[in-house]
């Protein structure tokens, strides 16, 4: 069957998926033929996802590694599945719930609203699924995994009731990332710090009773530039409404202008409390006043100082981000405060509980509270004030104003990316893992070497990351996911007459894999009493007088996504069973992945991995860079530069898009994408498509079957193209053991467009008709079959279709051995790289001097040594056709008005005296080198301005040094040409 003139990539890319899966190509060990296994695993994409740019690099990238260790025998597995996604499904189920007129999520409950998600997971959740087929991802798609099925649930219960009881998983009171939209804790990757306008206000904390103290500013040189006595200390804040949970002032302890009153009290602005002053590193005496406001329950570096300090920390908001409504009168909380600042013991749980947010204020949203807090701090004369000056329009005169001093300025402001509402820091009760305890293991795996981090700066973040690592948070208030398996029950007391056995202000807890293993615990520490399985605490509290039972409950926090996803390696595996595929293909071989997760997946998956199995999950992490636009900038939908890849795919093709991310992804570095680049690389896909459709029209498949082993050759152009061959698969190999993939990408383009399709395809015409005809047409048959080979992990489309019909094939090309030849010749790539300099010499001359390319030309050879003739002669007829010369003669020396080439053991020299007009084409160039070198001072000229380099966007100035560097080649083209004249 004859070629088609094009390759239809719409058409083929579906026929070519279909057939791959149906064939089980990617199945585990298919095509193995050695012992040694290879295996990766993907990262998860969420259930809610569609494929974006990121994903299609990283994938393209894992899909390299799949076939070409597959090509070569390796038993490969290479893992799919997504994962659960608890917020972001939650958040899609919710809205279409929404949308189609159903029940919310808290109408429906809990139950029947997890039906609802697996519906929703079932209809809609294989999205992405679909579309990485499309990208060509050779996954072993029979093993599809899911975080919320198979084994992983059991997986999960096991693991944290083992670190539970190990002591590594403990329930804590401690500051988290908290969204008042969803109502849960989130984690930092889940936050985007968003530069917005925003105020800082400035107020006076009265020192209590009345004391005041010399207040003293100084100057670099410590001369005294203000003297005045004060009754407060000064404060400035951009959260005002947080003032009303205050713990304390702090100043640094070497701020002389605060000394004198460090351990004084003062009086907490709008509420009935006193705080003291205290002294601690964190302030920047340099910022503002220096003195800082500490609300421990809601700021980061508050609760750090506030822990340092053993001060009390009291949350003021709810769930929603509201004032809290909830606690005793204002009178009685402030009370007790009272006596917890004079010392009067107190639990946590009592700190917690304290609603210090005055009446006025309960019930507000946070930021209606905030311009209420603001204006009744005004109107008690405690904001700091400045004088303004401002003329009467009418008598002109001036008049000088007292005005609140309030700050515009930028802040920087954390929002849920999801949710898009300002997220609070909160002090809630939250489960945690006690990373202290279990991250030594995995930072000495990858100071030992066990584990490698490419490019190795990324190794620094890693390690940055553990060696500074916090506890991680890993409960959520959501209802999608893992949840905790946790059960509790009240506190049993001994029985006495008259007295109720159980103390219901305290509770038990029971961990447990499975409810009926929980039950069991219950029974050992109740006794008789029956067990009553109710929704939470408060279901409890309303049964707790029924004689004879004890209601008992599950915790409601379900567990973050990343805890689950850090069980990813064995638990795609089938841990924890044995399982054959856990023995065979774990530890993992490497890991590709992307920069933002280095923490948040790649650490937590070393940490629990050697926490639970001992061992680490992959030898090699190869940690790749961003995809952004053409211009360098990050892709987003407000920007409107987003590529799609399935636009991509439709419109160039799938091997475009892959080769293009493919050749672009140099280690370490973000890829500036644009569209001609993919237009470009599926022109390369159409070169190497024409140049089969020469051979068929040559004859050159006609009876063709794979031959593994270079045909035996003795015309220089063949034996050249063979060693050509052997080097860039030496080359395509290094390259991909290194994770090269744009050396293996670029090296692959210049072989197959520049030294195949342009060079071999024309020295081959001649040779068709001459006595090497039969041994020219093995050669190019074996040298498009290698192509086609060495193209296929990057382009596996159209190099599946080109083997199909082009040959007699024992296998489909997914399927085909790698090659191992390495047939070097010396003798013929020198020749042939001699023949093709003189062509290209030429070639270049007569363009910069515009000779016409049709006209053959006199040529002259000077200084011609004896192998240099040797070469000339055996390749006269190649050089002469391809260079468009007529015939050559031996000079003395370069005739005046002839444009020259030297190469090694000759120079040649074309005579244009009569071709061109030689005054006209010099005045041409010399006009252009004029223009040119205006043009490149110019950008000189700002690339040495520091103002310009401090100033401009980094995207332009790269964009003018790669200018530079354009117009400076092309200049000395124009300088060698005009030598030349």
């Amino acid at each position: 069957m004859a070629m088609e003139k094009t390759f239809d990539a719409t058409e083929a890319e579906a026929r070519l998926s279909a057939m791959w899966e149906e064939m089980g190509a990617f199945r585990a060990g298919a095509n193995a033929s050695r012992p040694e296994t290879f295996c990766i695993m993907i990262p998860p994409p969420n259930v809610t996802g569609s494929l974006h740019m990121g994903h299609a690099f990283n994938n393209t990238l894992q899909d390299i590694l799949v076939r070409w260790h597959r090509m070569r025998g390796f038993d490969t597995l290479w893992q799919p599945g997504t994962d659960h996604a608890g917020i972001a499904t939650q958040m899609v189920v919710e809205r279409e719930l929404a949308r189609t007129g159903q029940p919310g999520r808290r109408d429906l409950g809990r139950e029947a609203f997890l039906e609802k998600v697996w519906e929703w997971k079932d209809k809609s959740g294989g999205t992405i699924v679909g579309q990485l087929k499309r990208l060509g991802a050779s996954c072993d798609w029979d093993r599809e995994a899911f975080t919320m099925s198979g084994n992983f649930p059991e997986a999960v219960a096991k693991v944290f009731v083992e670190m539970y009881r190990k002591g590594l998983i403990y329930r804590g009171k401690r500051l988290v990332n908290w969204d008042p939209h969803f109502e849960t804790a989130i984690s930092d990757l889940e936050v985007e710090n968003v530069e917005t306008p925003g105020h800082m206000w400035h107020f006076k904390y009265r020192l209590a009773d009345g004391a005041t103290y010399e207040y003293v500013e100084k100057d670099e040189d410590g001369n005294v530039t203000l003297r005045e006595t004060r009754d407060y200390i000064a404060i400035a804040t951009t959260r005002p409404e947080t003032m009303l949970g205050d713990g304390a002032v702090a100043v640094h302890p070497s701020d002389e202008r605060y000394a004198p009153i460090v351990g004084k009290m003062v009086q907490l602005p709008l509420c009935d409390r006193l705080i003291p002053i205290i002294a601690d590193e964190y302030p920047d005496k340099t910022f503002g006043s220096g003195a800082v406001k500490i609300t421990g329950a809601h700021d980061f570096n508050d609760y750090q100082v506030a822990r340092r300090a053993g001060l009390p920390m009291y949350r003021l908001m709810d769930t929603r981000g509201a004032m809290r409504t909830d606690g005793a009168p204002y009178a009685e909380a402030v009370a007790r405060a009272r006596e917890i600042a004079a010392g009067s013991p107190t639990t946590e749980a009592e700190v917690d509980s304290l609603n210090l947010v005055p009446a006025k204020y309960r019930g507000m949203d946070r930021l209606e509270a905030r311009k209420a807090v603001v204006a009744d701090i005004t109107a008690a004369g405690l904001a700091v004030t400045r004088l303004v000056s401002s003329i009467d329009e009418e008598t002109g005169s001036e008049h000088l104003e007292r005005h609140p001093v309030v700050e515009s300025k930028p802040i920087m402001q954390p929002f849920g990316d999801r949710s898009k509402v300002v997220i609070e820091p909160m002090l809630t009760d939250q489960w945690f893992v006690d990373t202290g305890r279990i991250v030594e293991p995995a930072l000495e795996a990858v100071r030992s070497g066990t584990t490698k981090i490419l490019p190795e700066r990324d190794a620094k973040v890693y390690f940055h990351w553990l060696e500074n690592i916090e506890p991680w948070c890993i409960s959520r208030q959501l209802w999608w996911g893992h949840q905790i398996p946790v059960w509790y029950g009240p506190r049993r007391i001994p029985e006495e007459e008259g007295v109720a056995p159980f103390d219901w202000s305290e509770t038990v807890s029971f961990c447990a894999a499975s409810e009926e293993e929980a039950r069991q615990q219950m029974l050992d520490y109740y006794g008789d009493f029956a067990l009553v399985p109710v929704a939470d605490r408060d279901a409890a509290l309303a049964h707790a007088e029924t004689p004879d039972s004890v209601c008992y409950w599950r915790d409601p926090d379900v567990l973050d996504t990343w805890f689950s996803s850090g069980l990813w390696p064995i638990g795609t595996l089938g841990w924890p069973e044995q399982t054959p595929e856990l023995q065979k293909y774990f530890p993992t071989n490497v890991l590709v992945t992307g920069f933002d997760i280095i923490f948040f997946w790649v650490a937590r998956m070393m940490m629990m991995q050697l926490a639970v199995v001992d061992q680490v999950p992959f030898r090699t992490v190869y940690v790749h860079a961003l995809v952004r636009d053409e211009k360098g900038k990050k892709m987003s939908k407000s920007l409107g530069n987003v590529l799609d890849p399935l636009e991509l795919i439709d419109e160039y093709g799938a091997d475009a898009v892959r080769f293009t991310l493919s050749a672009m992804a140099a280690m370490g570095r973000d890829l500036k994408l644009s569209t001609a680049r993919i237009a470009g690389y599926r022109n390369f896909g159409t070169k190497l498509w024409n140049a089969c459709r020469f051979a068929e029209m040559n004859g050159v498949w006609e009876g063709h079957a794979t031959h593994a082993a270079p045909p035996e050759a003795s015309a220089t152009v063949n034996r050249w193209i063979i060693a050509e061959t052997s080097a860039v698969l030496a080359e395509v190999n290094a390259a991909l053991e290194g994770y090269r993939f744009d050396v293996a990408a670029n090296a692959l383009y210049a072989f197959v467009w520049g030294k195949v399709c342009d060079w071999y395809v024309e020295f081959a015409k001649p040779l068709f008709d001459g006595d090497a005809a039969d041994e020219t047409r093995r050669t190019m048959a074996w040298v498009l079959d290698q192509c086609m080979i060495l193209l296929h992990p990057i382009m596996p489309f159209i190099t599946e279709e080109l083997w199909a019909t082009t040959g007699t094939r024992a296998k489909a090309l997914v399927h085909t051995d790698w090659p191992e030849h390495a047939a070097a010749d010396a003798d013929a790539t020198a020749e042939m790289t001699w023949v093709i300099s003189v062509i290209e010499g030429i070639r270049s001359a007569r363009a910069q001097v515009r000779v016409p390319v049709g006209l053959k030309l006199q040529a002259q050879a000077i200084g011609m040594d004896e192998a240099a003739r040797a070469a000339w002669d055996r390749n006269a007829a190649l050089i002469q056709r391809l260079a468009r010369i007529e015939s050559l003669t031996d000079a003395d020396a370069i005739p005046q008005g002839a444009i020259t080439v030297a190469v090694e053991g000759a120079t040649f020299a074309v005579p244009l005296e009569g071709i061109i007009d030689i005054a006209a084409e010099k005045a041409r160039l010399e006009k252009t080198l004029q223009k040119l070198e205006k043009d490149m001072n110019g950008i000189a000229g700002r690339l040495k301005n520091p103002k310009f380099l401090a100033s401009a966007p980094e995207e332009v100035v790269d964009e003018a040094r790669e200018n530079l560097a354009q117009q400076e080649a092309e200049a000395a083209k124009l300088r060698a040409a005009l030598a030349q004249l």
